[in-house]
């Protein structure tokens, strides 16, 4: 087996697993389905939605959009994403 250096990275998961941190699932199969098919609806370009908002919220989406320079329904989409990824803090 060769030697080699780990980077910090898998430094840090390698001794996460030495400290028993990490536990087996109970069903691979099911969990490896479940992945997979999130892998392929990421895989997806885009995804169209419908959703229902106040006349006012909308007015103020559309406007932020043009302070902003891009379309209203990127903004949105960036909104989602930035959310969902735990980047979309409130102010203080």
């Amino acid at each position: 087996m060769k030697n080699y250096q780990l980077d910090k990275e898998e430094q840090e998961l390698s001794s996460s697993i030495e400290r028993g941190e990490w536990k087996p699932v109970k069903n691979m199969a099911a969990e490896i389905k479940k992945y997979a098919e999130y892998a392929k609806n990421a895989l997806k370009k885009d995804q169209r939605i419908s959703i229902r908002m106040s006349k006012q919220d909308f007015i103020g989406i559309q406007g932020r959009a043009v302070d902003e320079g891009i379309l209203y329904q990127t903004l949105i989409t960036s909104i989602v994403h930035k959310y969902l990824n735990g980047k979309l803090v409130p102010k203080a």
